[in-house]
């Protein structure tokens, strides 16, 4: 259908023209794409058939006078009751005091809301005066911003509808159609906006979500394969049998989990094409020593391999840990920012001569000093913590390098698939042998004492503990005076032997990394903090983590703290300090107690939080579907994602049977100001 501008439907003056522009409306496509969202139908059944906690409608005659009682400002409860049948049913209805004056006694009204079995009872959310109609049509509400009366903007669409009907184009291919027995485009758009019943209206809606996911998808494989295609490609030929040696020195045995990891990324070095794989684990499931074997094969067939992190503890313990790995199989260098002069150039002219293979740094890494000499493998660990100009230029150093995102935040499948679209996932879902599970308890304010006394039992024997102090956004100053007068508190509460730390956003990064260090060397024993220590720092000696306001937290947050202990030998405790007055907030306590495994809590905390709030709005990247739900419609999500796939590394878009799709896909990446050619 052609752009045609919304003053072409008949009955839209220059008025109305500028009504629809405020709504976003400026074509008659924008018109029809334009979905209601929600749905009114008055369907009034028997109160026998009537289930326990659905959404229902009842219709009945009022008995006496309602009664309406005011509470706090502004809130109020009015309590009415309808003979319905031969039985009296009670109505409750929040913050609407002037229905009060609407309904009288003897009047016949529909009353729709949640229905309360056991006590005869309905939480009303709409009411309407009068008999209803049984064969009234389902009634499609609109968000109209009180700009357009809702008859009005009906009547326009209906006379749209009627009128451009014929020039509504299927975009979906026929096989696809006949499979899933999908409704025409042109079909379900009429239903979206006036459905003939709700079976139709279900098809509808499951069309158009299919749609969606379908055409996001496209453009996600076309951008992969594009990237693909235009990278010089590095294939790394590696060693097999001298990786399979150097898997047997390891001083533990791989899991499956990690064995095929490693496997999808082997794969990946030896393809022509540059990997950009996302690989995500818990914490201690053994992301670096999965990392370590990718960059030793790299090392195999003649090239360097690089490690980013985001702080200089990070790549100190890098370091640390992988000498021992990499003795006599290769050699490692740290370079950060407080390495300098002399020792400095030495090592920038070691990268750049070949004379090391593994280089671990912070973004240090990527300043133009650094050369290498045939960079193949790149690691960046926690990448969300890097900016997208900061890969560029890492990945645009040296050889087109193959790069391996690792990240300890579980993400749900259906957002890796939405998010990292452009990207190869892969998961170590499973914990090595023998690994402690953090005992995890949530525990009332009135506990505290027991627990500081716990907390100065554990410091007694030789082990440390956080404290974590929770952090509000809108009010920076605020929450580093709460962690400040906590740590106040603390150093009071506890004896002068036990030394205490304080790690909050405002101190400079010099002065955080030598807080970290001290904590490292136990020389600070109890840190109190505020977020900080999310990202991976390694302290094997820290057993316990009290987690202060824990409903304040999401549960991938809460289990990325919960991660920071139980990383030495001794038994580790998560202490959960929180009085949740929601259901989300208990039910969340509840989980952290029962579930260890970070992938079933972040399916877990999407269910809770919904797919905006699971990253956080800002930052969150997740597109906006008009009828999709990426939550609700995984099993959708999956199939569109292999049709996607099946579509695009086939070649099925030069096929005249796909031209319709292909170039409504060009025109909208050309909107963007994007294209996959």
């Amino acid at each position: 259908m052609g752009d045609h501008s919304i003053e072409q439907v008949k009955g839209v003056g220059e008025a109305l023209q500028k009504n629809f522009e405020e709504l976003g409306i400026y074509t008659v496509n924008d018109l029809l794409f334009y979905f209601p969202n929600r749905y009114e139908h008055y369907e009034i059944k028997p109160v026998s058939e009537l289930r326990h906690d659905e959404k229902v409608s009842i219709e009945g005659e009022v008995v006496g006078d309602p009664v309406l009682t005011f509470f706090g400002k502004k809130k109020s409860r009015l309590i009415l009751h309808l003979q319905v049948e031969e039985v009296i049913i009670k109505g409750i209805m929040f913050n609407r005091p002037f229905a009060k004056k609407q309904l009288q006694q003897g009047d016949t009204v529909t009353l729709t809301g949640k229905w309360d079995q056991h006590r005869l009872q309905i939480t009303v959310n709409q009411y309407k005066k009068g008999k209803v109609k049984q064969d009234d049509p389902i009634q499609p509400v609109y968000y109209l911003k009180n700009i357009l009366k809702s008859a009005q903007f009906k009547k326009i669409m209906m006379q749209a509808i009627d009128q451009f009907a014929g020039e509504i184009e299927e975009i979906l291919p026929n096989p696809y159609i006949e499979s899933y027995k999908l409704p025409t485009r042109a079909k379900a758009l009429r239903e979206m906006h006036f459905p003939s019943n709700f079976q139709t209206l279900k098809h509808a809606k499951r069309r158009f979500i299919y749609e969606e996911l379908l055409l996001f998808q496209l453009k996600m494989q076309l951008f992969r394969k594009r990237d693909r295609e235009r990278t010089k490609g590095n294939s790394q030929i590696y060693d097999a049998s001298q990786v399979n040696q150097f898997i047997e020195t390891l001083p533990f045995k791989l899991t499956d989990a990690q064995k095929r990891s490693l496997d999808e990324i082997l794969v990946d070095l030896r393809a022509p094409y540059r990997m950009n794989r996302l690989l995500q684990g818990d914490v201690g499931s053994g992301k670096t020593a999965v990392a370590a074997i990718a960059l030793f094969a790299s090392i195999t067939s003649k090239k360097q391999g690089a490690i980013m992190v985001p702080t200089e503890i990070l790549a100190e313990q890098h370091y640390e840990s992988l000498q021992s790995l990499f003795d006599g199989y290769g050699t490692i260098t740290l370079l950060t920012g407080s390495v300098k002069g002399k020792k400095r150039k030495e090592i920038l002219e070691k990268i750049k001569t070949h004379q090391v293979d593994i280089t671990i740094g912070t973004h240090a890494l990527i300043q133009e000093e650094v050369v290498f000499a045939n960079l193949g493998t790149v690691i960046v660990d926690e990448q969300h913590r890097f900016g997208v100009n900061q890969r560029k230029t890492l990945r645009d150093k040296g050889m087109d390098p193959d790069v391996l995102f690792m990240t300890a935040t579980p993400i749900p499948r259906t957002l890796a698939i939405t998010s990292y679209g452009d990207m190869d996932v892969s998961q170590i879902d499973e914990m090595p042998v023998g690994r402690k599970t953090v005992e995890t308890y949530w525990v009332k304010e009135n506990m505290l004492p027991r627990l500081l006394q716990f907390i100065q039992k554990e410091v007694d024997s030789g082990y440390q503990a956080y404290v974590i102090c929770p952090l509000i956004e809108e009010s920076d100053k605020i929450d580093i005076q709460n962690a400040v007068d906590l740590y106040n508190q603390l150093q009071n509460t506890f004896p002068s032997s036990t030394k205490v730390g304080l790690l909050h956003g405002r101190l400079h990064s010099d002065e955080k990394e030598d807080v970290m260090q001290q904590f490292a060397a136990n020389e600070i024993h109890v840190l109190v903090s505020t977020t900080v220590v999310e990202v991976g720092v390694n302290v094997p000696n820290a057993t316990v983590m009290l987690v202060y306001d824990a409903e304040r937290f999401g549960l991938s947050q809460l289990h990325q703290l919960r991660g920071r202990v139980g990383r030495g030998q001794a038994q580790s405790y998560c202490i959960l300090l929180a009085d949740p007055k929601g259901e989300v907030g208990k039910e969340r306590m509840k989980i952290m107690t029962e579930t260890s495994n970070g992938f079933e809590l972040a399916e877990q905390d999407l269910q809770l939080r919904g797919p905006g709030d699971f990253f956080g709005k800002k930052q969150s990247g997740l597109p906006e579907f008009k009828v999709a739900d990426i939550v609700q419609d995984y099993r959708a999500l999956e199939t569109a994602r292999n049709d996607a796939q099946s579509i695009v590394y086939q070649d099925r878009l030069k096929d005249p049977n796909y031209y319709a799709l292909k170039s409504y896909i060009t025109k909208e990446l050309n909107n963007n100001g994007s294209s996959f050619d």
